[in-house]
């Protein structure tokens, strides 16, 4: 090997104050494990030197406890984007240590090489492999591993032993051309490969190896419960019904499915309904739900950004790559994000709402309108660009004490010009060609828990005669009742 082996704490040396720095993986899947707990070992010795120690990251989306809870924890995050789902990050960034800006997965490669973010002095990439001439074998994801790796003044490579070198093959690495002379993606079916399986880079830049041996961070799923479980059943009952009525080809159409227990118990009925095909899936994170429908023959081939599964399954696929190898891709998040592709192939889109309200629109990220949860990761990407979409969530949370449907969304992610579908374990509320009037009615009547229904139908009569007949002085009752009495239900128009 051409390349000097360092230690963490070697490679953490490279760092400075205020540096934009790179990190690959999606989700803790291909993110490096050791690098950045030395970062922030080198933030804490600073602090308490009286120094400034803090960096710009940027990432694929969320990542494991080992990057963005350690930075966190060290206060060494200046900024953050994109998508996260860190406890200790995202109190850091609800309080105001870190600063946080939200974006579309999709976009944010191309933002980094227009240089709206700064520029990028350091990549961080986790590798299964790494050739004398710079080819860089990717591990158990991608996200934004090409850009960063082409933009960065310097490469440190997480060289980890727990990846085989069998994964060559896997990946699908393409980067488009910038405007004014980017192309169409030769992407055109599912199984399309338009790339290499290596990351190529200078190999200059590359300035050491970290050698790893340390699994992905990746935790399981609660065990599907009855609400996600009618949830699920109810998603593919309404998907089987638009084949059978013929909105849907019989040969189906590709899904793509938000992460998380809803979207295994969505999986789980998909693979479970008789009258729904095998089918194929184009999405960013496959999880353990996918391979299972994979091994039984529901799910025939899943393009992605990340094998986002546990330590188990993850050891079942390495140790059958000769079964999974033709039956999987992974690509830059560029790529199975892009809006092109996904209206292209006509996606079925199905993503998790954390709120949403009479009209269809969808609050994803902010707790009460102004606590960040995680982020608008990829569904904004998908939503808009989808054969149709679907958003699902319970009808109620906190024990009924919260109606996830209300009047208006504290935040505004989703409109209702882009949800064409919302289902609770209630029912199904089909939004398509429907006026504001039509969808509130049919939310109400079909995806709200009982307890709420009579509420929400007064709420409707104080909006009086209009086209979306809200009241301004009550739009946000519900919400203002919950922080104040912590019950919904005591809400008075």
């Amino acid at each position: 090997m051409r390349y000097k082996l360092i230690s963490a704490e070697e490679a953490a040396s490279f760092i400075s104050n205020g540096d934009l720095v790179g990190f690959s993986g999606f989700t803790p899947a291909g993110a490096p494990k050791v690098v950045p707990g030395a970062i922030a070992a080198k933030a804490r010795e600073e602090h308490a030197n009286g120094r400034e120690f803090k960096i710009g990251v940027v990432t694929g989306a969320s990542t494991g406890d080992s990057l963005d809870g350690e930075l966190a924890r060290a206060n060494a995050v200046l900024f953050r984007t994109p998508y996260q789902s860190n406890g200790d990050l995202r109190a850091s960034l609800n309080r105001g240590d870190a600063k946080y800006f939200d974006m579309h997965l999709s976009q944010l490669p191309q933002e980094l090489r227009y240089g709206f973010l700064g520029k990028v002095k350091i990549a961080v990439i986790e590798a299964a492999d790494v050739t004398d001439n710079g080819e860089i074998l990717l591990t158990s994801g991608v996200g934004i591993a090409p850009t960063i790796a082409n933009l960065a003044d310097k490469i440190i490579i997480e060289l980890n032993s727990r990846h085989p070198k069998s994964l060559l093959g896997l990946h699908d690495i393409y980067e488009p051309l910038d405007p004014p002379y980017r192309r169409e993606i030769p992407v055109f079916t599912v199984k399309d490969r338009a790339g290499s399986p290596y990351v190529k880079v200078d190999p200059n830049k590359i300035v050491g190896i970290v050698e790893t041996n340390a699994p992905d961070q990746v935790g399981g799923f609660a065990p599907v419960d009855p609400t996600t479980a009618k949830i699920g059943e109810n998603v593919a009952e309404f998907l089987a019904s638009q084949i059978k009525n013929g909105t849907i080809p019989r040969e189906f159409l590709p899904i793509q499915s938000g992460v998380g227990n809803i979207a295994n118990a969505v999986l789980a009925s998909l693979g479970a309904n008789p009258d729904i095909p095998p089918f194929t899936m184009y999405t960013e994170v496959i999880q353990d739900a996918v391979i299972g429908l994979m091994k039984e023959g529901n799910v025939t081939f899943a393009s992605g950004c990340s094998l986002t599964v546990t330590t188990e399954v993850l050891d079942d696929i390495y140790n059958n790559m000769e079964f999974f190898k033709d039956k999987l891709v992974l690509r830059p998040q560029e790529i199975s994000n892009n809006p092109e592709v996904a209206r292209r192939l006509g996606l079925i889109t199905i993503n998790t709402a954390l709120e949403a309200d009479i009209f269809g629109n969808i609050n994803s990220t902010h707790v009460l309108g102004s606590k960040m949860m995680n982020g608008i990761g990829g569904s904004g990407d998908f939503t808009r660009n989808a054969f149709f979409s679907i958003y699902t969530c319970p009808s109620v949370a906190k024990g009924g004490k919260i109606s996830t449907i209300v009047p208006l969304v504290s935040h505004h992610d989703h409109s209702e010009h882009s949800v064409k579908v919302l289902i609770t374990e209630q029912g199904v509320a089909d939004l398509r060609g429907k006026s504001p009037c039509e969808r509130a009615q049919a939310i109400i009547e079909n995806c709200v828990h009982p307890e709420y229904k009579q509420l929400l139908w007064d709420y409707i009569k104080k909006g009086g005669a209009a086209h979306t007949p809200h009241s301004l002085a009550s739009a946000f009752n519900m919400h203002v009742e919950f922080a104040n009495t912590g019950d919904m239900r005591n809400t008075k128009w």
